[in-house]
């Protein structure tokens, strides 16, 4: 789990990293060039970053990328700039590296690739870096949204590996524990789709359900999903998609926004 984020406390998506790391109450740093200097003025106090004894960006980003055991990048499109430099000195120092591209995965998707990346590469201290405010002003909701759902997929994975709560049996439990579990915004999220849209949730909430539900032989369950699809060769990797849904059509009746003339 993570000890500690840093970023280099400029705007977008590196000072939504501070912000998550803030309100989640864990340690947060990292460098910033002499005077705290960013594109919105100095650094504000409450972000305890150290001041470099030079005002150079690339110094204060390579420092940043050598205290730390791995790099997350999250951007759309072609890295540029200080971003692609941030890229470049991770690999120069032979840290852990990992890419998100915003324009080419969804949110769920994101989440669940950075989760599984700071568990196998055993990430303690995480450097964040990304585009400015100026650059995306949209980055800055993308990296806290996340932050958020993949350090959450962490904290189950833990709290299964501590109690290992029986799994459901039927679908009808299944979606009951995800109903439970799932953030207000997820919920909601889900229950606005259209029926044809949830199949970009297989690679995300649907690896989730497999894997936390279904694996590694959840028969009853496996069985209550065929025969709710009526598909008596119903396999394992198709389950999680009858799971998900019965879970949509449940939340279009409690969280689906209505238009309101």
């Amino acid at each position: 789990m993570i000890k500690k984020i840093i970023s280099v406390g400029q705007s977008g998506a590196a000072r939504a990293a501070l912000d998550f790391a803030i309100a989640q109450g864990i340690p947060h740093g990292g460098w910033i060039p002499r005077g705290r200097i960013t594109e919105k003025g100095p650094l504000p106090e409450k972000y305890r970053l150290q001041e470099m004894p030079t005002d150079s960006y690339p110094k204060r980003t390579e420092q940043n990328v050598m205290d730390s055991d791995g790099t997350l990048i999250i951007a759309r499109g072609k890295l540029t700039g200080g971003v692609d430099y941030a890229r470049q000195m991770t690999l120069k120092h032979k840290k852990q590296l990992l890419g998100v591209d915003l324009g080419q995965i969804d949110l769920y998707r994101a989440a669940s690739l950075v989760a599984s990346w700071i568990k196998m590469r055993r990430i303690a201290t995480l450097n964040v870096a990304g585009p400015r405010a100026s650059k995306d002003p949209q980055i800055y909701s993308g990296v806290i949204n996340i932050l958020e759902r993949a350090i959450q997929i962490l904290k189950d994975e833990e709290n299964r590996s501590d109690t290992k709560p029986q799994q459901p049996e039927t679908v009808n439990n299944a979606v009951e524990r995800l109903i439970s579990g799932l953030p207000l915004k997820d919920k909601t999220a889900i229950a606005n789709m259209d029926e044809d849209e949830l199949i970009n949730l297989h690679f995300s909430l649907g690896l989730s359900i497999r894997n936390t539900f279904l694996h590694p032989r959840n028969e009853p369950l496996l069985e209550s999903c065929r025969f709710l699809s009526q598909d008596k060769y119903l396999h394992w990797d198709q389950a999680p998609s009858v799971i998900i849904r019965e879970l949509w059509k449940r939340l279009r009746e409690t969280h689906k926004l209505r238009i309101v003339d």
